[in-house]
């Protein structure tokens, strides 16, 4: 089954491809790595998940938008490289916008992980960083960089 296919299976819904809003590209190929710009938790609607976790947010509700975030990711796969040369999920870093008495941001980015092991399967596990912060560009709730190896 292509990731195309799974993706539909799921029922998930890209939302399209952010483009750049500063100076920088959404992917920068290096060899067979490719290091993905960060994504915020954005919807498929345009609609950005905002606040920090432990105050206007729970614990589920950052992790859904460790999950809009990883959706982003995947727009971003399908966009820039195509999922047809995509190898595996190498590296994430996962930021979330949190109160400074929340400790279980691991915890939200398991909303990030997760999805990326139910489309790619083993291809998805991957090594991460989790890191609590006062605050994300447009008050999003998360952001992840990935780092993924094509074929």
């Amino acid at each position: 089954m292509s990731y195309e296919e799974k993706i539909k299976q799921l029922r998930l819904v890209l939302p399209p491809a952010p483009k750049p809003v500063g100076s920088y590209c959404p992917a920068m190929v290096a060899g067979q790595q490719v290091y993905l710009s960060g994504q915020l938790a954005k919807s498929a609607e345009g609609k950005l998940m905002t606040g920090k976790v432990g105050k206007e947010l729970t614990l589920e509700d950052g992790k859904a938008a460790a999950r809009l975030a990883a959706l982003n990711v995947l727009s971003v796969i399908r966009n820039e490289i195509g999922f047809e040369r995509f190898d595996r999920v190498l590296h994430v870093v996962g930021y979330v916008q949190a109160v400074p008495e929340f400790y279980d941001i691991p915890q939200v980015l398991n909303g990030a992980s997760d999805l990326f092991v139910e489309v790619f399967g083993e291809k998805g596990v991957h090594a991460r960083s989790a890191v609590g912060v006062a605050s994300l560009p447009l008050n999003s709730a998360v952001e992840i960089e990935v780092e993924v190896q094509i074929k």
